[in-house]
């Protein structure tokens, strides 16, 4: 119970906070409601297109990056389970296909909501962002597979000496 709590509960809840993200409580009408008045603050007077083009970065950065974490839970909850464990680039593709997957998935459900429009180009994006997440989690891991390597090698020849 304690490993599923662990490494699975994150990925599920994550999974639940993209898909709350695909319902009309996150859609562009609603959350520019919250970040308008913040950019006027910021900068009172600001054009009308500054402020689409920022809400529109700022809603494309956020498929990138929630899918970068997606990718970085997946493959920690995966890499963690020892009949799970397999070559890098085998998981790599796996968390990969899964994301791409799991963006589809979202999309056609996006579909069904009257304030969402699904797209093509999201998916894209949500790849992106999945890649890019293996990226930073394939290296860290080679990073701690190095460590751990040159650790054991000086254990040896400690104990040769």
């Amino acid at each position: 119970m304690k490993f599923f709590l662990k490494y699975w509960l994150p990925l599920l809840v994550w999974l639940g906070v993209i898909f709350l993200g695909s319902t009309n409580l996150m859609s562009a009408e609603h959350t520019s409601r919250l970040i308008v008045p913040i950019l006027l603050w910021l900068k009172p007077g600001m054009a009308p297109d500054r402020i689409l083009f920022i809400l529109i970065v700022m809603r494309k950065s956020a498929h990138v990056s929630e899918y970068a974490i997606l990718a970085l839970l997946l493959w920690r909850a995966l890499r963690s389970g020892p009949t799970l464990r397999t070559k890098r680039p085998v998981l790599f593709g796996a968390v990969l296909v899964a994301c791409i997957v799991f963006a589809a998935s979202d999309e056609f459900h996006q579909s069904f909501v009257k304030s969402r429009t699904p797209s093509v180009r999201d998916v894209i994006l949500d790849t992106a962002g999945a890649l890019f997440g293996l990226l930073i989690g394939a290296s860290f891991a080679h990073r701690h597979s190095k460590k751990t390597r040159n650790t054991t090698q000086s254990q040896f020849v400690d104990a040769r000496l």
